[in-house]
Parts: C-alpha cells; sequence; structure tokens
C-alpha cells in the first residue's frame, strides 16, 4: 500500500445516482456545507450525519449522471469521503470529482462490497482490500498527474502549487 491508502466503511448505492441527488437542485441556494449535509437524503435520510472522513461511496454504474453541478461532489468531499468507487461515472462528474480533489476509483467488481464492509483503498496501485471479507479488488489506479492534483486537493489548489514552485524557481 502507498501513503495514499485510506481506510474506511463502505456505503453502497444502486446504479444511476444522479447529481440531484448528491446536490439536490431545490437546495442550490444553501451555503456548500448546509448542501452536504442533504447529500443522498432521499434515498439514505441518514447519509451525511453517519458518514465519517474517509469513509467511501460504492456505487453502481454511472455513478453521478445527470447536470454537471460540481457541487454533487463537493458535497461528498465536504462531507469526508475518502473516494467514490463505481464501475461507471458520468464523464462530467469524474472530471467534477478529480478537479476538486475527490478520487473516483473504476472498479468493475464494486457490486461485490457490501454496506459496512470495511475497506483499504489505494488509488495509487488501483486496489481495494475488503478486510470484512478478506477479498482485494482491482480497480484503475488513478494516473499520477491526477493523482497530485487530488492530492493537492483539486485543480485550483494544483495550479496555485505549481505557480508558487515556479515562482520561487
Amino acid at each position: 500500500m502507498t501513503a495514499t491508502a485510506q481506510t474506511g466503511r463502505a456505503f453502497v448505492f444502486g446504479d444511476n445516482i444522479d447529481t440531484d441527488l448528491l446536490a439536490p437542485g431545490h437546495l442550490m441556494k444553501l451555503s456548500a456545507e448546509d448542501l452536504a449535509q442533504h447529500c443522498l437524503e432521499a434515498i439514505a435520510p441518514d447519509f451525511a450525519s453517519s458518514i465519517q472522513p474517509g469513509d467511501f461511496v460504492v456505487a453502481g454504474k454511472n455513478f453521478g449522471l445527470g447536470s454537471s453541478r460540481e457541487q454533487a461532489a463537493v458535497s461528498l468531499r465536504l462531507l469526508g469521503v475518502g473516494a467514490v468507487i463505481a464501475p461507471s461515472f458520468a464523464r462530467i462528474f469524474y472530471r467534477n470529482a478529480l478537479n476538486l480533489g475527490l478520487p473516483a476509483l473504476f472498479c468493475e467488481h464494486a457490486d461485490q462490497i457490501v454496506e459496512g464492509d470495511l475497506l483499504m483503498v489505494d488509488p495509487v496501485l488501483g486496489k481495494i482490500t475488503n478486510t470484512t471479507r478478506g477479498e482485494t479488488l482491482v480497480c484503475k489506479p488513478i494516473p499520477d498527474h491526477l493523482m497530485a492534483m487530488v492530492r493537492a486537493g483539486g485543480l485550483i489548489a494544483h495550479l496555485h502549487n505549481n505557480a508558487a514552485h515556479r515562482d520561487r524557481a
């Protein structure tokens, strides 16, 4: 495992989780912190109050479909989600997640993870160890250049870090 590996519980959802479930449109006038408290409440009313920093959202196919609202990824990040794991993502959600510093991992066999399983996730190696079940799943590693952006806290922080580094050189 690398230094980027995290351990947390799995919160499992099905296919086609859309951005309106993650950041309800009728609440978009709320602050980002308040909006996050309503993340997934339509299908999991206790999600926001139950998730702990480093826990994982595990879902089915096409996670994050719908509108391009980046608040969907922001809400998950503010709640402390360590990564989103799914067999496939809506393209705009995937980019928003990485741009905001939220790891999103393509895992073909995410359906083998059960609610509450304790996972150790290494996005660099593309390895998910399910310590509850004693199983290891292989996923698509996040490429180094994108992982550098995630580690920095997202695209804007990454660009600021690079600019500051160039200024000192």
